[in-house]
């Protein structure tokens, strides 16, 4: 069988590869991308909880976050989509972040936002409650176990209000999503390929060589990224790419919760914006069926289940119904069905939950890594910025001494990809969740 060749092969179908993949190609480079499930977006995107928001740890990291909303918002003109196309939809209903004792108010974080010049607004108790008059404010924290006796026993006082931030929402089908990228791909020239799963890494003097698939065909690329998500781990490991990293990544096992809205609220998404809620550490969004989507912000208390990516229990466990019940702290009036309803998936997390953006130890190996659970939101600027990362690197600059200074497109600002650095040490300043 004669090898095929490539300019650069992508490691990865999901809504990071795809946005990689698109991005190469539009500057002119012959790409592929490799998954091994049967189409782009199948995997861990399909079951993103999508949220957009422009709030992060660093101040990069926000700033990416800005720059990326305006992708979502004009989406039609990211994709150069053509006029008949259907479009994912970004549903703009803001972002409500609970002021909270362990958020601190989000101080540390208004210092970045209000770097960007990010518009948001304040709201006390009495205007969350005008939106959510079935809220329950009173605190309980620190979050805790239902075998704890004193799990939803109020602590003492209430929450201090709540940041809204107008210019945030959700996708409500990030597979979609990820269809709408690989077509704007293939229109200037990429190549997608499914069922397909990367067996060996080959490199020459240090030179990645391409890829050879459990076929045994094999595909040549002076370039190779890998955006494999869950399985990032193992495709550094064939290209003999961690050993100089500091930064690791791991398949971590989530699951998401549906519940029905609480009776007579009526249409949930007419008025509901996204939350994330640090005292009763979840986070909600809207969801299809007049459901609310539940996630955890991984509070101490909450185990770190690790996995091999290949063999997990997708089944429920007693964290959905954690997850549920610490819902129902906040809206007393919710009820919780027998059968229980959401996703049970992987995140692929580094140690301080920022990803890995960078190139490696192996020559025209690169990664884009450790990024799922926040990083959804940032796919159209995380293929841009890699992008350039590669056509940095390729033109001999040596980004581990001098890091590369993206320059955003919609905000007027450059970002330091040494931030993402696989070389970097664990960022302090992360919340060390899934908030990033």
């Amino acid at each position: 069988m004669a090898n095929s060749t490539y300019d650069a092969i992508i490691i990865g179908a999901g809504i990071i590869g795809a946005a990689i993949g698109y991005e190469l190609s539009r500057k002119g480079r012959r790409t592929l991308n490799i998954d091994m499930l049967p189409a782009a977006g199948y995997g861990s995107t399909s079951n993103s909880c999508a949220i957009i928001r422009l709030y992060y740890s660093t101040l990069d990291g926000c700033a990416m976050a800005y720059d990326g909303y305006y992708y979502w918002k004009n989406w039609a003109d990211y994709l150069q989509a053509p006029a008949d196309e259907p479009l994912a939809s970004f549903n703009e209903c803001g972002t409500l972040i609970m002021k909270t004792r362990q958020n601190d108010g989000l101080r540390k974080q208004l210092v970045h936002l209000d770097a960007l010049d990010i518009s948001y607004e304040h709201w006390s108790n009495e205007q969350i409650l005008q939106r959510y008059p079935f809220y329950n404010l009173s605190n309980f924290a620190p979050a805790k176990n239902l075998d704890d006796p004193d799990f939803g026993e109020a602590t003492g006082g209430e929450l201090d209000g709540a940041i809204m931030f107008p210019r945030g929402g959700y996708i409500s089908d990030p597979q979609f999503a990820t269809r709408n990228i690989q077509l704007a791909a293939e229109r200037v020239g990429a190549t997608f390929q499914f069922n397909s799963r990367v067996k060996e890494i080959p490199s020459s003097n240090g030179n990645v060589q391409g890829v050879v698939l459990e076929d045994g065909s094999r595909i040549d690329a002076p370039l190779v990224i890998n955006v494999a998500g869950p399985h990032s781990s193992q495709i550094n490991a064939l290209a003999g790419a961690g050993r100089d990293m500091k930064i690791s990544t791991r398949a971590l096992r989530q699951e998401v919760v549906h519940l029905p809205a609480p009776d007579g609220v009526g249409d949930y998404a007419s008025f509901a914006s996204v939350t994330s809620d640090s005292d009763a550490a979840i986070y909600t969004r809207p969801e299809m069926g007049n459901n609310i989507l539940i996630g955890s912000e991984d509070p101490p208390c909450d185990a770190h289940v690790y996995v091999d990516p290949d063999n997990y229990d997708r089944g429920f466990s007693d964290q959905w119904t954690l997850q549920a019940q610490r819902l129902g702290q906040r809206f007393p009036g919710i009820g919780i069905p027998s059968s229980p309803k959401g996703c049970v998936d992987l995140y692929d997390v580094t140690e301080d939950w920022i990803p890995i953006y960078d190139r490696s130890c192996i020559d025209g190996f690169y990664m884009a890594c450790g990024s799922s659970g926040n990083q959804f939101k940032n796919a159209p600027v995380a293929g841009k910025a890699m992008a350039e990362l590669i056509e940095y690197c390729e033109a001999g600059n040596d980004h581990d001494a001098k890091p590369l200074h993206y320059q955003l497109e919609n905000v007027d600002r450059k970002i330091s990809l040494g931030t993402f650095s696989r070389l970097r040490e664990v960022n302090q300043d992360s919340t060390f969740s899934v908030l990033g």
